[in-house]
């Protein structure tokens, strides 16, 4: 019963942080809801067993909406992401399709003979997923996952001339920055 009730609070909750990522009126407060709704769905696939999948949703995630946090704070012109914006264009259009959507694929949930078996699943659901998803090149995958994201983190470093404090530098003491781009906060 507890592990019923996890699951539709989790799958509850991840359909409110999905409505949440357009509601929210900011990039890294959508990206946070965005991320949340993702872990409640990971939630959702380890409470009905596919462990696998679960924790394989949880560590793409967090990596993915961590990695667009990072660059937002980086690069956006406004401080973090955190300007007010609006997320959605096209209210209309974007609501008729967002429901057309819906509509389809809860006649297509009713409508479609759900295939059964008599086959027990095998003993150790795990190995049989991820073999048959990588096979025998799962290793491989994980160091090129280490190499990208290595590359990322390596093209930040290379791509600034400066640090994000060098404004004020290097104790931040100063009471006006010397920022050599015209136009920065403080100016």
């Amino acid at each position: 019963m507890g592990s019923e009730i996890a699951f539709w609070v989790c799958a509850a909750g991840a359909v409110v942080a999905g409505m949440l990522v357009f509601r929210v009126d900011s990039m890294a407060r959508a990206t946070f809801a965005l991320l949340v709704s993702f872990l409640l769905a990971a939630g959702t696939l380890l409470l009905v067993g596919l462990s696998y999948l679960g924790v394989l949703v949880v560590l793409m995630m967090i990596m993915e909406m961590l990695i667009m946090v990072v660059f937002m704070v980086m690069y956006m012109m406004n401080p973090a992401g955190l300007m007010p914006m609006t997320m959605v264009h096209n209210r209309r259009g974007a609501l008729g399709i967002a429901v057309g959507t819906f509509g389809v694929l809860a006649t297509g949930i009713l409508l479609v003979d759900w295939p059964s078996t008599d086959t027990p699943p095998p003993a150790e659901a795990t190995r049989a997923l991820g073999a048959a998803l990588m096979g025998p090149k799962m290793l491989v995958m994980m160091v090129l996952g280490l190499v990208l994201f290595a590359t990322i983190v390596a093209t930040v470093v290379l791509a600034t001339r400066r640090g994000r404090y060098d404004r004020y530098g290097d104790r931040l003491d100063r009471r006006r920055p010397d920022d050599p781009v015209r136009g920065g906060v403080g100016r």
